[in-house]
């Protein structure tokens, strides 16, 4: 991902979300690539008051507030990371959730990565993702433009192919259509 693209993150959080929609997430472990095609986001902001951002800036939140282009991620349920692409201006908290991705290259190293899932099921949820692509707190902050975990800005997905719907596992702002996957893919976590 080169800068101009990482700028073209730095709008309103629903459009990045859509944006993402067909890019692809490149993981680099030990000279073999990994790659998903992003089918699933959910978009997030300071505004939203299911989003991490919503009480301000804090050291888990910092990431939230910019700059656009790098990974928030974050621990959750004890056992669990989720990834995150920041987006928005820097000093606005938002970023857009990874919910699922459809495994490109690097299936066999996915798979024992995620105890030997199918390929469905390699990817089609936030923290399967992250076990996939072995993601971890290590890349919070993590700049998507370079190695060992990229963004790769592929050309935007017709928007009559995308179903926008509510969030998945939220308590508050669950009214929000800021859920979008690609129409007919069958690695997205839910339908």
């Amino acid at each position: 991902m080169s800068r101009d693209q990482i700028v073209s993150l730095a709008g309103d959080v629903v459009d990045a979300a859509r944006r993402l929609l067909g890019c692809y997430l490149v993981r680099t472990i030990d000279g073999r690539r990994l790659v998903g095609k992003i089918v699933e986001t959910e978009a997030y902001h300071q505004t939203d008051a299911a989003s991490h951002s919503y009480r301000g800036k804090t050291p888990r939140t910092e990431v939230m507030f910019g700059p656009s282009g790098r990974a928030y991620v974050y621990f959750t349920y004890g056992r669990h990371y989720c990834m995150n692409v920041v987006t928005g201006p820097e000093g606005e908290g938002s970023a857009v959730l990874i919910r699922a991705l459809e495994p490109i290259e690097g299936q066999e190293l996915m798979r024992l990565n995620r105890a030997g899932f199918l390929d469905r099921e390699l990817a089609n949820g936030p923290a399967k993702l992250c076990q996939a692509l072995q993601i971890n707190a290590q890349y919070n902050g993590h700049n998507l433009s370079e190695l060992p975990l990229q963004l790769a800005i592929n050309s935007p997905i017709n928007p009559t192919d995308i179903i926008a719907t509510t969030r998945v596992g939220i308590r508050r702002d669950r009214e929000r259509l800021w859920r979008f996957y690609i129409r007919g893919s069958d690695y997205i976590s839910r339908p």
